[in-house]
């Protein structure tokens, strides 16, 4: 038996007698077409390991497998393993089941070594995870994942969008991140109530160090924390208006205006601010 012997995604479903829990933000990709393209957009390949969160009845694990990749799969809710055991025992010892929560579970030790991240990820802990993959120390050699559209919305804005936030400042600063694919509800199964779209990270060759990251973190909190203020007010823990004429930025300007080498300069000055 082949991964192409498989049954189809919903008949394995209905025969494990499966449905989605709304408490772990579950919406099934069940067309094999889209799962497909979308391993194609994350340009996995044979030899590639990924690590794939919460995996579900395998749609999008089953197009992984098929690149001839290792896919190393965190599922929280251990009704799906039985059905994604059926699909281990056809991948030719390239699938590894983890069962745990994403948000701690190991994955750098899980992946075994140097991983890309692939998901269709759960919508209430999406997130979470990207700013863990982009900060902590299990950093993805890149990552192609799923979100609601307004969250795909605020990793990739630009300065002046009203989506513009703190994630596309921490995103874009430490990967170049766009949108390869919108998603309508109706391609999942329960539809979720917002369409979604498809995100790829891919990690700058020169990224800040951890300690500008760390200070860049705090400044887009206060910045961004109160959006509607001057940066004079919104950083005045930080050291206010003198903070940003050290940075080069203006102190009348507010957070949605100010781009990524701005933001920098502000985290970078914080380091030799007695306020920071």
């Amino acid at each position: 038996m082949s991964l192409a012997d498989l049954p189809p995604l919903r008949e394995a479903l209905e025969r494990h007698d499966l449905m989605a829990r709304k408490s772990f933000g579950q919406h099934f990709l069940l067309d094999l077409n889209v799962t497909r393209k979308i391993a194609r957009l994350a340009q996995i390949g044979e030899g590639d390991t990924v690590v794939e969160v919460g995996p579900g009845p395998g749609g999008l694990t089953r197009a992984l497998l098929e690149t001839g990749a290792k896919v190393v799969a965190i599922e929280k809710d251990s009704r799906f393993l039985p059905l994604l055991a059926e699909v281990a025992e056809v991948a030719e010892g390239r699938l590894e089941l983890v069962e745990g929560d994403a948000l701690k579970v190991d994955a750098a030790q899980a992946a075994g070594g140097a991983a890309h991240v692939v998901s269709n990820l759960p919508y209430n802990v999406g997130t979470q995870l990207l700013i863990n993959w982009l900060t902590g120390p299990f950093r993805p050699l890149s990552m192609t994942l799923m979100f609601q559209k307004e969250v795909a919305d605020r990793i990739v804005a630009q300065p002046d969008d009203d989506a513009y936030g703190r994630l596309a400042v921490i995103s874009q600063t430490l990967c170049e991140a766009r949108t390869v694919m919108d998603l309508p509800a109706k391609a999942f199964t329960p539809p979720p109530k917002v369409a979604s779209a498809v995100v790829r990270l891919t990690p700058r060759a020169d990224p800040p160090p951890a300690d500008v990251v760390a200070a860049l973190e705090r400044v887009t909190a206060a910045a961004f924390g109160q959006r509607r203020k001057m940066l004079r007010s919104s950083l005045k823990a930080l050291g206010g208006a003198e903070l940003c004429e050290r940075a080069g930025v203006s102190p009348d300007a507010r957070a949605e205006v100010i781009d990524l080498a701005g933001f920098l300069a502000l985290a970078e000055a914080t380091l030799n601010s007695p306020a920071g």
